[in-house]
This record gives structure tokens, sequence and C-alpha cells, in this order.
């Protein structure tokens, strides 16, 4: 059972193995080396003190010729294989940097293919950790352990190859042979240690996540901590962290390195078992030497193989964490056969047919919206904070799928459309808008990232961004730092913007496009939209009431409903909540 168990292990790790079809050549070079390296080691010392010795150190000098030609046989022997063994060495790490770039880009893959829902259920320090910490785990185990699973047995053999061959040629030694015996009795320890090394690694890179979220934290909310005097409390819970991943880290180290000195002392016994019989017998150094070397060389690829365990074991545990990713199946997923759609003959009709929708918590966000909105028609999108709103208008770029129901453009379901071709119909302005940390240029053009100098700089002035683009350092070329740093809260607001009018897709979402702006801007900006929305769809998610104005249509959303459809002057007259929400609101409170 437990070695059926081991081999459903190592196949776990087989298909990661083919990472190495890259570096094959480089691989197979490696191997050569190792088996060199293993060859003389395992038989070259204990032959080296078996012949080597006996004429340097003979009962009469030999002469001058001979002596030096002996003699040079041994930084030979050493010279071969340290060559060899740097050269395994330099060769794996080269192979195992390569295995890593793969394992990464084929986690970040995935990363870029999984819902929204994946992000919302994981913690972004954790995923993190999984991507840098817990892929250098599996490449140590798939280059190192693909590299000892050949050199360490070859070392194995070439030393038992000694042990036998020298015991063969002196019959009184055979005896020796018999110490052999306990090398079985090493695995042992492997087992149990391998067993206790598994559970402390899981428990060690979870810490590390752990620590990773409260480090990435704290680092996108450095205005708020600094706001509220959060520092101590951040510096005491960080420290709590480290000193919790210290801890098992010490175990992993433990457990990680308490085997080979463990197999050592069995090794031990058994050279002290053969001196004391050999001593006992009256035999001498000189003949016992070469064997007590040549067992002792059989008992350190023993020892580094109990190591390759301990790898598989903490390669087990890194194992699971990243195919947990790489094995989360897409909950929004593209069509087998997509239809066509034309993305320049898109109208922009949206039609909601008894759509439900909850999240995983099960606890109904949208319940049975049957609404059609025409081509051309923007629609306000209001409601108390949790009625649904932003649900509603996430389902249309299938950042969620439904529930239940159907959602259709132009008469498609969604379903049936891959989400590339969906989404290239539709400009995005969320709230708070993220940047990257690229030059101003890169982030108008994820509207478009075929889009010429011209188009850019003409969206730019569109969006009244032309203006303080050229007051940058560098202008266009100017990078905005991480997440926008550099730019004001405004200023990032009409690069999001110059995005979407860059893009010109017949459906547009607006996540109350200009809260962040001063009341002068807001007026530019509110003409720009006016130009912007003309023969499109548009759905403004109005947080604020003076975005409504450009609406032609209001839906008001009530507990996951939408209780009320018109204009402002309808709604105003025949819905308490909207009456009450607006004037709040206009009275200068917050709608609740």
């Amino acid at each position: 059972m437990r070695v059926k168990q081991n081999e459903g292990l190592f196949k776990r790790f087989l298909p990661y193995f083919s990472l190495l079809g890259a570096v094959r050549k480089q691989f197979a070079a490696a191997i050569f080396f190792g088996v060199i390296f293993g060859v003389a080691s395992g038989f070259g010392l204990p032959f080296m003190a078996d012949r080597v010795f006996p004429i340097i150190f003979g009962p009469e000098p030999p002469p001058l010729s001979v002596l030096i030609a002996v003699t040079a046989f041994i930084p030979a022997v050493f010279l071969l294989r340290s060559v060899s063994g740097f050269l395994n060495v330099y060769l794996i790490h080269y192979c195992g940097g390569k295995v890593l770039e793969a394992l990464r880009v084929r986690v970040f893959i995935k990363l870029q293919t999984l819902p929204l829902a994946f992000y919302q259920k994981n913690k972004s320090g954790d995923l993190l950790a999984r991507v840098i910490n817990d892929t250098g785990q599996l490449q140590g185990v798939v280059t190192n352990v693909a590299n000892d699973l050949i050199k360490q047995p070859l070392t194995f053999v070439g030393a038992v190859g000694a042990v036998v061959y020298l015991s063969l040629k002196q019959q009184d030694l055979l005896f020796i042979l018999l110490t052999l015996l306990l090398v079985p009795v090493c695995i042992l320890p492997i087992r149990i240690i391998g067993k206790k090394l598994l559970h402390r690694a899981h428990a060690f890179l979870a810490q590390t996540a752990d620590l990773t979220t409260i480090l990435n934290e704290n680092l996108t909310a450095t205005k708020e901590i600094r706001a509220f005097s959060l520092e101590n409390r951040e510096i005491r819970k960080f420290e709590h962290a480290a000193r919790e991943l210290f801890s098992r880290a010490m175990k992993v180290v433990k457990y990680s390195h308490i085997l080979s000195p463990t197999i050592e002392v069995v090794a031990a016994f058994g050279v002290a078992g053969a001196v004391f019989y050999a001593s006992s017998r009256g035999v001498g150094l000189d003949q016992i030497l070469p064997l007590i070397f040549a067992l002792y060389m059989s008992y350190e690829p023993v020892k580094k193989l109990g190591r390759i365990h301990n790898e598989i074991r903490k390669g087990e545990a890194s194992l699971e964490r990243l195919e947990y990713i790489l094995s989360t199946e897409d909950s929004v997923p593209d069509p087998d056969v997509p239809e066509s759609l034309p993305l320049e003959k898109v109208r922009g009709e949206i039609r909601f047919e008894r759509v439900f929708f909850a999240y995983d918590q099960g606890i109904p966000v949208l319940q049975d919206i049957n609404v059609t909105i025409a081509p051309g028609e923007v629609v306000a999108l209001v409601g108390p904070s949790g009625a649904g709103k932003t649900t509603f208008a996430n389902l249309i770029p299938r950042f969620f799928d439904v529930s239940a129901g159907k959602i259709r453009i132009d008469g498609h379901d969604l379903r049936n459309l891959r989400k590339e071709d969906l989404r290239r119909t539709m400009a995005i302005v969320p709230q708070d808008p993220v940047l990257f940390n690229d030059t101003v240029r890169y982030n108008i053009m994820a509207g478009d990232l075929d889009a010429s100098p011209e188009a850019v700089e003409h969206a730019a002035e569109r969006a009244f961004a032309h203006e303080f683009i050229r007051d940058l350092p560098h202008g266009y070329e100017t990078v905005v730092g991480e997440k926008g740093m550099r730019l004001s809260g405004g200023q990032k607001q009409r690069l999001a913007l110059a995005r979407a009018f860059l893009r010109n897709a017949p459906i547009l979402i607006l996540d109350e496009a200009t809260s962040a702006l001063d009341a002068t801007s807001e007026e530019m900006i509110q003409q720009a939209l006016s130009g912007l929305i003309r023969n499109k769809t548009v759905l403004i998610i109005a947080h604020r009431f003076s975005t409504i104005r450009l609406a032609s249509s209001i839906f008001l959303f009530e507990c996951g409903q939408i209780t009320h459809k018109g204009d402002h002057e309808k709604l105003y007259l025949t819905s308490a909540v909207y009456k009450r929400l607006y004037d709040q609101q206009y009275m200068g409170e917050t709608p609740g």
C-alpha cells in the first residue's frame, strides 16, 4: 500500500517533468556529467585507495617516474570528479531556471483566464506566494530530483560494486558485505521524517502566504495607514506573522536536515561493526581501509536519496497549492463553438430574460430581472448601496455568469460568445480606475493596443487630458508609477476616460466616471461624455445623481430587483425610495 502511495506521489510530478523538454540537451549534458561524478565518487575513490596508496606507501619506494605517474592519478581523479560535479550543478541550475520560468508563466497564464469570482475567494498575497514561492519549490523538485535520481543510484551502485569487488578479492573480508544489510534500515527514518515534513511544509507555505498578504495589504494602503495612525498596529501584526513564519520555518529545517545525521549514525554502526570484526580477525589497516572507504561511500547516496525524499515531500505541499490554481475550472467558460459576432455591426441591444444571480454564499443579489435596453439608449442605474446596480453591470461583460435566465446582446446569448469577442464590444470606466506602472501613452493604449500616436493624443484631447499630459516631465512617455500614484485622482480618471474614447466601443459602462473630478473638470467631462455616448448603448452606475442628466431612462434597484423604470420626473413622482435618495443627496446627505 505504501509503495503504491509513493508511486502515485511520483506520478503527480510527472506532468511537470515535461517542462524539461525545452532544455533537454542541457539536461542530458547535466546527467552525463552527473554519471561521471557518480562513478568517480562511488568507485573511483575506493579503487584509488586500494590500488594507488599501496604503490606509494609499499615496503619499497617506487621509482621516481612511477611515483610521479601514480601520484598524478590522485589529482586526476579529483579533477574529474570536481569538473564533472561543477558542470552537473551548473547545468542543473540552468535547467532549473528555465523550468521555473516556464512554470511561473504557466501559472500566470492560468490566472489570466480565471473569473473575478476566483479572486473574490482568494487573497492576493496568497496568490503571490503561490506564483513566487511555490513555483520555486516545485522547480527544485523537478530538476534536482530528476538529476539525483540518476546520479545518486549510480554512485550507490559504484560504491557497492567496489565493496563487492574488494570483498571477493580478499575472502576473509566477505563478512563486510553483511554490513550492507543496514541500508534498508535507513528507509524507516526516511518514511517517518518525510511524513512529518509534509505537514510542516504545508504549515510553512500557508504562513508564508499570510505574511505576503499582510505585506501586500500594507503596501497598497499606505495612505489609509498613515491617515488613521495605524503604523504601530501594522508593525505588531507583521512582527507576529514573521515570528510565526520563523517558528514554522525552523520545523521544516529540523525535519529537512535531521535525516542526514540519522543515516550517518546508521552508517557509523555498520563501519564500526566492520572495523571491530576486522580487528578481531587480525586484518591489517591497509586491507580494511579501502573497504571502509567504499562502505562509507555506499551510505552517502542513501543519505542523499533520503534528502530527495524530503524535497519531494516539500514539493508535494507546493504542488497541491499550485494545482489549486492550475486545476481550477473557469466558471465563465468560452463556448466550444462560438457564434460569429461581427464587431463592426453590433447595434448594442441588451436584453435580460428572467435573470437571477447569487454569489457563492447563495444569497440572491439579482432576482427575476426582465429588461431590454434598446440600441443607443442611455440608462442610469440608481438605488441604495447593495441593491445590485454594479452586479447588473458586471454580468454584461460576463465577469460573472447568471445563475438562471439569459442575457442577450443583439439576440446572442452571452454564453454562446467568446469572452474576447464580447468584451471587445465594450468600454468600461470604473469609479476607481487602475493604471499600470507604465507610460501615459501605454495606459491610454490599453483601450486599443494597435492605435496610432495621433489617435492616442486625439482620445486624450477628447477626455480633456492632453493639456496636463503635455505638462508632465516626459509628456506621453512619462511613467505614471504603480497604480498611477504620480497622478492626481482627477488625472487618473481622465486617462481612464481617454481609454474609453480610444476604444470607441458600441457599449459603454460608466461607474460614476466623473466622481474624482472637481466641478470645473466635471462640467467639461460631462460635455465630452455627451459626444462619447452618441450612438452607443450606455449604462451609468449613478452614485451621484448629477450624472443622470445624460440618461434617457433610469432603472431603480431595490433588494436585487428593478422596481421602477422611467425618466427622472416619473420616478420622482412615483417612487418614494427614489425621491428620498434624490432629496437626501441634494440636501448634502449620503443616500442610504
